[in-house]
């Protein structure tokens, strides 16, 4: 965080604030985790802080200290309408465009606080006064902490916090293994554990809690994973009479489409999940190398996110979507073919 960017936020922490702190739609475990790590600095640093979700997030990560006072606006919108309508200051966190926050969008829009971002994707819109933005960070809970020592507030790191930012960042990197995981990050790792996060523990509550559903949801995931070896390319398609016949609950899906990406030779994977209630088609994109998923989704699915993981939508049906996926393939099989 740079020096000016310090100097805003801190003028506007040096006095007790109303605070909001609002993460994006379908909140992931970075989400959650930075969210509720700047939750708890800023309770100590003796400001009212709230944290704020546009709706639900996966049953893995209620476990985290602080969670249970998350108020959800899709459950709590009139709770959630009151602590935005009195903030002094909002925070958004690991989201950089207003309309990633779903329905409290319209309301972030009138709002009359101060906005900070902290976060690091890629093309941030300009709708605050102080912007942290770093993509090369693993993670937004990477990035909290480093806030933290920007303000000079890293005394405050507390077992708890530790314990939120551990999460967000192991839950990002793919417990460490992605690109974005520097030496720095595990500098940052290896503070947390000092502090008091369980490393062991936080792994296990995250990642060895599968239900039955779960479990046979992936085999019916990986039944329908098709490769295409002319692009290096894999996908995974998931119907919602699928999801609905397996008990799908938010988060179920996670971390399926690096099943794909883990096929040999494979350097672009794709799961496409059906979502008849909103009318549309969800993407997860992943890759390997050099080729840019984040361009992919933002050129052709209303998405985006970093270099190697990334996001989309389609409102066609999901066998339109699929076909329409494959037949924009061969613009890109000289850089898939190619790519390291």
């Amino acid at each position: 965080m740079n020096t000016e960017t310090t100097a805003i936020v801190s003028k506007l922490l040096d006095s007790p604030k109303k605070i909001a702190i609002i993460g994006h739609k379908n909140p992931d475990g970075d989400a959650v985790g930075s969210c509720l790590g700047l939750q708890f600095l800023l309770k100590q640093m003796k400001h009212q802080a709230d944290v704020v979700m546009p709706n639900d997030f996966p049953e893995f990560l209620k476990w985290l200290p602080g969670c249970d006072a998350i108020t959800i606006h899709e459950k709590a919108t009139e709770r959630s309408k009151a602590i935005l309508e009195v903030a002094d200051v909002i925070f958004t966190l690991d989201f950089n465009a207003l309309n990633r926050s779903g329905d409290l969008c319209p309301i972030l829009s009138e709002s009359e606080a101060s906005f900070v971002m902290i976060d690091h994707h890629q093309a941030p819109d300009d709708y605050a006064v102080a912007t942290y933005s770093d993509t090369t960070m693993s993670s937004t809970s990477e990035m909290v902490y480093h806030f933290m020592s920007a303000l000079n507030k890293i005394d405050l790191l507390t077992k708890d916090i530790a314990t939120q930012l551990y999460t967000g960042i192991m839950t990002d990197t793919g417990s460490f293994r992605f690109a974005a995981t520097t030496a720095i990050t595990h500098n940052v790792i290896a503070h947390l554990i000092e502090v008091g996060a369980d490393n062991a523990s936080i792994h296990q509550n995250v990642y060895d809690t599968n239900s039955q559903d779960r479990l046979r949801l992936l085999g019916v995931a990986l039944k329908n994973l098709n490769i295409l070896p002319e692009y290096r390319t894999a996908y995974i398609t998931l119907s919602q009479n699928e999801l609905d016949e397996h008990n799908f609950k938010k988060g179920d899906t996670e971390g399926f489409v690096n099943y794909a990406l883990s096929v040999k030779n494979v350097v672009f994977a794709v799961i496409f999940i059906e979502n008849t209630q909103e009318a549309i088609v969800k993407m997860s994109l992943r890759s390997k190398g050099d080729f840019s998923v984040n361009e992919f989704a933002r050129s052709h699915y209303n998405g985006g996110g970093h270099n190697n993981a990334a996001g989309g939508r389609s409102t066609k049906s999901l066998t339109k979507t699929v076909s329409e996926f494959i037949s924009i393939l061969p613009s890109y099989k000289d850089a898939l073919i190619h790519d390291s």
